[in-house]
């Protein structure tokens, strides 16, 4: 089911396309940047820092320090977005060799909400296929929204139903398996298509491009629906539902840091405390063929008992 695929993101960006391969030598930010990418930084932090400077270049003056100090110190926002802010900018500090005092911002630590496996469907099943099958991707592999537009056909097996993923943040590299339901997806996209072996299989996505669309087809839904919960849930959380998941079935924390790959176990840790507030409700499901119970598993259904010659199955709503 879908909706049509517009031509344009429903939401433009202000924020001028950076383009380091070829920086304007009087530009001071797109020095930085430049340095970034020589020391071999990703185009993702790259693109972000870039994004903080030239906010900061339009409300301060990045040569004086004090001005940068004063506008952090006004602006109304939450502690996280500020000590981003100071992060970039203490770069440009560095790298014009520039006497500033980072100032400190401190995060309140929150756990995130894990949102309910129908809701996450019925967002899916809103949208066109190519949105579709990212979040579909998304939801079983519990990749990075970055991660999972850099997949190229060949980081994919098909016919096994296996992702090879291109890890970000220098974690961890990992194998990850989709259902036949996604593996669907992938065969009728694919075919309509024609993506090289090497090509991204969302083309020109970014992860900004596939967070508008995600929120985009989710509020349009919430509005439809008038369900205001939807709106609650972010593309993000989509990683933490599978995460979440993965432990309650395995409750095996290492394989949960390996399959998120996470480089410290400390950030993997929260899913033991989220698992006891996660949604204990279930959908059941019967099966009395080996075909069938082989179909269940593939979509994320668990084998409980079996009863008269049944064989029961759940899967978490």
């Amino acid at each position: 089911m879908g909706l049509g695929t517009p031509s344009t993101p429903p939401i433009q960006t202000r924020n001028p396309t950076i383009n380091v391969r070829n920086p304007t030598p009087n530009d001071r930010i797109f020095k930085v940047l430049w340095e970034l990418q020589k020391r071999g930084n990703s185009p993702h932090t790259i693109k972000n820092i870039g994004k903080l400077l030239h906010l900061l270049d339009k409300h301060t003056d990045l040569d004086k320090p004090e001005t940068v100090r004063g506008y952090l110190a006004r602006l109304d926002r939450k502690n996280g977005y500020k000590r981003n802010l100071a992060f970039a900018y203490n770069v440009y500090c560095l790298h014009h060799k520039l006497t500033w005092e980072k100032p400190k911002y401190y995060q309140n630590a929150k756990l995130p909400k894990i949102p309910q496996e129908n809701k996450i469907d019925m967002i899916k099943a809103s949208t066109p296929e190519k949105l579709a099958l990212a979040i579909s991707i998304s939801k079983e592999t519990g990749l990075r929204p970055v991660e999972a537009m850099r997949l190229r056909l060949r980081d994919i097996d098909i016919a096994n139903k296996i992702i090879y993923p291109q890890t970000a943040k220098h974690g961890s590299a990992r194998i990850l398996k989709v259902t036949t339901e996604t593996q669907q997806l992938l065969t009728i996209y694919l075919a309509k298509r024609n993506i090289a072996l090497n090509d991204n299989i969302f083309e020109s996505w970014t992860s900004d491009t596939y967070g508008k669309w995600f929120r985009h087809y989710r509020n349009k839904l919430a509005k439809k629906l008038n369900d205001q919960s939807l709106k609650t849930i972010r593309l993000y959380d989509l990683r933490h539902f599978f995460a979440t998941k993965l432990y309650s079935q395995t409750k095996d924390i290492l394989f949960v840091k390996q399959q998120l790959g996470h480089r410290k176990l400390e950030t993997t840790l929260i899913y033991t405390q989220l698992i006891h507030f996660h949604n204990d409700e279930y959908t059941s499901a019967v099966a009395n063929t080996v075909e069938k119970a082989t179909n269940l598993i593939d979509n994320g259904f668990e084998y409980v008992t079996e009863m008269d010659g049944l064989k029961l199955f759940r899967k978490r709503k």
